[in-house]
């Protein structure tokens, strides 16, 4: 690969939506040369504009480009695409997968990669499109060093902050770990504000009491304008939460341990969804609980059912 500040370089990137046109927009605007490729080609019209350059396929993407970036929906979406990607792919072309997905998956890809000659990083992302566009995004990295350091400058064009955490899966790993952490916290900040709502305390003096105490993490912070509003319009859906919790609960079949919250938590998550929460933001697992909890209030307990 050549030197990554060479500004010749031209990266590809494979996967348009939310997260994929925000990376393809900080490149471009650090001054990267840019082939882009998505399933819809209509997607890729205002980076064309910007001077992006649309691939017609995966060879005409391979060819132009030293190093591919992927963001993409699952782990079926990223299988499909390396394999088409990876038979093409030049030696010594590097990819760099920034979606979430499952550590096995990502382990056949790595199998693949090392036939093709092709290096292989993965990269799993904290943050959202919003982020991406503020310029705080985090990646959280692993692969083999050298192949890192490679690489590194094109991620720091997107976000300031690389987390180095392995030589093979671990990034996939903490990615998972970490999204377990934020839907437990989007849980018991729906059931504090159930309580307190239900108890007659106003909902932004909960919200200010709970940002400025122990709890008070920068989720909490994050998303107290949203919940005052009551505006659940999408950072990160129900659906792909509910997403995360199967692969966070498959990967931890696969390591021999049980998580017992994160099973609970799978089953409120499915829940919400099936009640028409599936697009909504994950923290519309507030006005779901707060739904159901008035639901089950309003019933008279089963003990005065059967002996009324």
């Amino acid at each position: 690969m050549r030197d990554s500040h060479d500004p010749g370089l031209a990266v590809g990137l494979i996967g348009l939506g939310n997260m994929g046109t925000a990376f393809a927009e900080r490149l471009l605007d650090a001054g990267y040369g840019l082939v882009v490729m998505n399933r819809t080609p209509a997607k890729a019209a205002p980076l064309e504009a910007r001077g992006a350059t649309l691939a017609g396929s995966y060879a005409d993407l391979a060819e132009r480009v030293d190093v591919v970036l992927t963001s993409l929906a699952d782990d079926d979406a990223l299988d499909e695409v390396a394999a088409a990607l990876l038979a093409v792919a030049k030696p010594g072309t590097v990819l760099v997968d920034t979606s979430t997905v499952s550590p096995a998956v990502s382990a056949r890809v790595a199998e693949r990669a090392e036939k093709a000659s092709v290096a292989y990083t993965r990269a799993p992302v904290s943050g959202n499109p919003t982020v991406v566009r503020a310029g705080n995004l985090s990646f959280i990295v692993s692969g083999p060093s050298e192949t890192l350091d490679g690489v590194e400058p094109i991620l720091l064009a997107i976000g300031p902050t690389v987390y180095r955490v392995g030589d093979a899966e671990e990034a996939r790993v903490v990615k998972l770990a970490i999204n377990l952490m934020i839907g437990g916290l989007a849980q018991l900040m729906a059931e504090a504000l159930v309580l307190g709502e239900s108890s007659g305390v106003s909902r932004a003096a909960l919200l200010e009491v709970m940002g400025g105490s122990a709890a008070g993490a920068p989720f909490v912070r994050y998303k107290t304008g949203a919940l005052l509003e009551d505006d659940y319009s999408a950072t990160f859906t129900t659906a792909l939460m509910g997403k995360d919790l199967d692969l966070i609960l498959d990967a931890a079949g696969d390591a021999g341990v049980e998580l017992p919250v994160t099973t609970g938590l799978q089953a409120i998550v499915r829940a919400a969804i099936e009640a028409g929460y599936a697009d909504d933001d994950f923290m519309a697992l507030f006005p779901f609980l707060a739904s159901t909890s008035r639901s089950h209030a309003a019933a008279p307990p089963l003990s005065q059912e059967v002996t009324q």
